[in-house]
């Protein structure tokens, strides 16, 4: 029986091999969920360097929030992120969901960043 971590990380990789096969010339979008907050960063996998980042953590998305491990804060945390990224001319995106389910705050930070202008 393998350690759970070690299935999480095969699945990731998995995941991540499929999106360099698919991406072509377009960023990744990678998402990080922790139990208390939310990340999001684009990335060029080319240069290997992040053209945009946004979190929870942050005090645009924290103003009137609970918590950070919300359906509601992940929705700004798509939104910023979208915003940040297009004001680096990245449109276009594959959506990275770093091996976890599509579902919950993971949709939500996705949806948000397609309502506010990411194509992916």
């Amino acid at each position: 029986m393998s350690k759970l971590s070690d299935r999480i990380e095969r699945r990731k990789g998995r995941v991540r091999g499929a999106l360099r096969l698919a991406a072509g010339e377009r960023k990744r979008l990678s998402v990080f969920r922790s139990s208390k907050h939310i990340y999001a960063q684009v990335i060029d996998d080319d240069r290997g360097a992040t053209l945009a980042a946004a979190s929870s953590l942050e005090e645009a998305v924290r103003e009137g929030r609970k918590t950070g491990a919300s359906v509601v804060a992940a929705k700004a945390v798509g939104k910023l992120i979208a915003e940040r990224a297009q004001e680096k001319g990245v449109k276009d995106v594959i959506f990275d969901r770093g091996g976890y389910l599509y579902h919950g705050r993971v949709k939500a930070l996705a949806e948000a960043a397609r309502e506010a202008g990411l194509k992916f």
